[in-house]
């Protein structure tokens, strides 16, 4: 009877380490893949802004990390942003160029004006966004790759410029602080 309750135990455990997340109902997986390495999701949670529900933002990573010092060590990694809403390239743009500002330091921004202004112009080369619509930044090899759907949608080169993005929500001063602590799993 005991080891009849003890496998049933590690069975349940196994299974709901192998489980999908599942966010203001969207599912997440629990591992991706990005320039052939093993990504772990680190966390997730729900952007809001004014009341509105935007998107499920989630960080993945090699290896799980708390800080922002420990996301910025660690790499590849990606940062997926799944709508909760239709969005006109102009508002993810302004929302970024935004963030940016907010969670950054000037001179930082300064420093990477010219890979933010290439980084919109691709959002904005999106079009419209719709509900569902996952929205894929992955920084690999120096890059900071744009998807959407699955389709790449462009890069933006430097490693400065992924880190001041990835502050957006992580940073020390992160757009939304709640988003921050679900994404770092706490």
């Amino acid at each position: 009877m005991m080891r009849n309750i003890t496998i049933g135990s590690i069975a349940w455990l196994m299974s709901s380490v192998c489980m999908a997340a599942d966010v203001g109902g969207v599912k997440l997986d629990d591992k991706t893949s990005v320039g052939g390495q093993e990504l772990v999701l680190n966390g997730a949670g729900i952007r809001t802004r004014a009341m509105f529900n935007i998107y499920v933002g989630s960080l993945y990573l090699p290896a799980r990390a708390s800080t922002i010092d420990g996301v910025l060590a660690k790499g590849p990694r990606r940062i997926q942003l799944t709508l909760l809403r239709d969005l006109s390239g102009d508002q993810l743009s302004d929302a970024v160029n935004d963030g940016m500002k907010e969670s950054n330091p000037p001179a930082d921004v300064e420093a990477v004006k010219a890979q933010t202004d290439q980084f919109i112009a691709i959002l904005k080369s999106m079009g419209p966004l719709k509900e569902a619509n996952v929205i894929a930044l992955d920084f690999i090899d120096g890059s900071t790759k744009i998807g959407l759907n699955g389709a790449s949608k462009g890069a933006v080169q430097g490693e400065p410029f992924n880190r001041a993005l990835t502050r957006i929500w992580v940073g020390d001063t992160p757009v939304q602080p709640d988003l921050k602590k679900a994404m770092l799993g706490g």
